[in-house]
C-alpha cells in the first residue's frame, strides 16, 4: 500500500476503503494533564499559552483553528514527541453570537469564579480551570429575550464571522494534506447543546414541555441560520467533514427521549445535513458524551454519519457498536480509566476490542474524552506505543 497523507488516510478510513493505516490521532488533554506530564518527562518544546483561562489543549482528532486561543490551544508537544499524524483543522467561522458579549468576572468565591462568556452565558468555574464549567443561567429566559438575541447576534452574514485574511487562508487550505472541517465546539453548532447554553441546562429540559413552541422556533431558526452560513462558506471551499457539538446524554442514557428527538431535532438535522450533503460533505460527526445507543439510529436518519468520543463508562463499546451499526463512523472509544490504571489495564482495553474494530474500518481510536490529570505520562506513552503498533499491523 503506497504511503498516504493524513487527509487521504482519513477519507479512506471513513469510506471503509484500503488505507496504509488509519489516522494516528489523540482526542485532547485538560491543561493540568499536560502540566503534570511536563514534570514527568514530556519535553516542553512549545508549551502551553500562559493564560489563566486556558482550559483545554486539543489533540489531532478535535478540529481546531487559532481563533480558539487563549481558551483552547492545540497541543504540539505530545504531537511531536509521539510522532502523531497532522490533525483536523477547522474553518475559522464564528457560527454563533456576533457581536460577542463582553466576557467579565461577576463574582469570586475562594477557588471559584462566576463569569459571563462571549455567548452571554453565566458560568461557574474553578480558577485553575481544572474541571468542567458549570452553566448557571442562559441569556434567553423569555420569548422577548430570544427575539432580541437572534436579531442582534444571529444574523446569517459572513461579515465579522471570518478573519480578515480569510481569502488568503482559503487559498492555502485548498492545498491541504490534512482534513478540513466545518462546525464548532462549545455549544455553537448543535441544536440541543446550543439551547442548553441559551436557556440553561435545566430550563431546556422543562421547556420541551412548558414552552414547546419556543424550543421548536429556536431550533428551526438555528437550522436556517447555520444552513445559510455553511452554504456561503462551502461555495468558496470544500471540506472533508462537518461536526456537531450536542452532549445529549449521560451515563445511563439520553437527556431526551427518541420520540422527543424525532419531533424537535430530526427535521433540523435533515435540513442542515441535507445542505451539507449537497455540498459533497460525506462525513458528519456528532460529539456527544454519555450513552447514545437510543439516539444513534436517529442521528443516522437525520443524515449524520458518526459519533465521538464513545465513553466506555457510559456503555459505548466500539465493537458492540460496530456489530449494531456496520457503517457508523467512530472516533474515540479507549477507556480513560484503563489508561490511568497501568500497563495490564491498557493491554486488556486494547485487545481484542480496539484491534478488531480497527480492522473493520471507519474507526479512529483515541481516549474517550480529554485525558484527565490522573493519567501518568508513562502510562499514556505506553498506551500510544501499543496503539501505534496495533494501527500499523491491522
Amino acid at each position: 500500500m503506497p504511503k498516504m497523507n493524513c487527509r487521504e488516510r482519513f477519507l479512506a478510513t471513513m469510506a471503509f476503503e484500503p488505507v496504509d493505516h488509519p489516522p494516528i490521532w489523540e482526542y485532547g488533554y485538560w491543561a493540568p494533564t499536560l502540566r503534570r506530564w511536563y514534570k514527568e518527562g514530556l519535553p516542553c518544546r512549545v508549551g502551553l499559552p500562559e493564560h489563566p483561562d486556558l482550559v483545554v489543549a486539543n489533540g489531532e482528532a478535535c478540529p481546531w483553528d487559532p481563533s480558539q486561543l487563549p481558551y483552547t490551544a492545540r497541543d504540539e508537544d505530545v504531537h511531536q514527541e509521539l510522532d502523531l499524524d497532522p490533525g483536523i483543522r477547522r474553518i475559522p467561522l464564528n457560527t454563533f453570537a456576533y457581536p460577542a458579549f463582553e466576557m467579565h468576572t461577576l463574582e469570586e468565591h475562594g477557588d471559584e469564579i462566576v463569569w459571563q462568556d462571549g455567548k452571554g452565558v453565566i458560568r461557574r468555574d474553578k480558577k485553575d480551570r481544572s474541571s468542567m464549567s458549570v452553566i448557571m443561567t442562559g441569556p434567553v429566559q423569555t420569548r422577548e429575550d430570544w427575539e432580541r438575541y437572534k436579531d442582534e447576534r444571529l444574523q446569517p452574514n459572513l461579515e465579522g464571522r471570518l478573519p480578515a485574511d480569510w481569502p488568503q487562508q482559503c487559498e492555502q487550505l485548498r492545498q491541504r494534506d490534512f482534513p478540513l472541517a466545518i462546525g464548532n465546539f462549545g455549544g455553537q453548532f448543535g441544536f440541543f447543546h446550543t439551547l442548553r447554553y441559551l436557556l440553561g441546562p435545566m430550563r431546556i429540559l422543562y421547556s420541551f414541555y412548558d414552552q414547546p413552541d419556543l424550543v421548536r422556533d429556536m431550533m428551526n431558526y438555528l437550522a436556517d441560520f447555520w444552513s445559510a452560513l455553511c452554504d456561503q462558506v462551502l461555495s468558496q471551499i470544500s471540506v472533508d467533514l462537518a461536526f456537531y457539538n450536542e452532549d445529549m446524554a449521560f451515563k445511563n442514557g439520553p437527556f431526551i427521549s427518541p420520540a422527543m428527538f424525532r419531533e424537535f431535532l430530526l427535521p433540523c438535522y435533515k435540513k442542515l445535513n441535507g445542505l451539507l450533503h449537497d455540498h459533497g460533505v460525506k462525513v458528519i460527526l456528532i460529539d456527544s458524551d454519555g450513552d447514545n445507543w437510543k439516539l444513534i439510529p436517529l442521528f443516522l436518519e437525520g443524515g449524520a454519519t458518526g459519533i465521538w468520543p464513545l465513553e466506555v463508562a457510559a456503555n459505548m463499546d466500539v465493537w458492540e457498536l460496530r456489530q449494531a451499526f456496520p457503517r457508523l463512523h467512530m472516533v474515540g472509544g479507549v477507556d480513560k480509566r484503563a489508561v490511568a490504571g497501568g500497563k495490564q489495564d491498557i493491554d486488556q482495553e486494547l485487545e481484542p476490542k480496539i484491534s478488531q474494530t480497527l480492522r473493520s474500518g471507519g474507526f479512529v481510536p483515541t481516549i474517550d474524552h480529554l485525558a484527565p490529570p490522573d493519567i501518568p505520562w508513562e502510562n499514556f506513552s505506553y498506551y500510544r506505543k501499543r496503539l501505534a503498533e496495533m494501527t500499523h499491523r491491522r
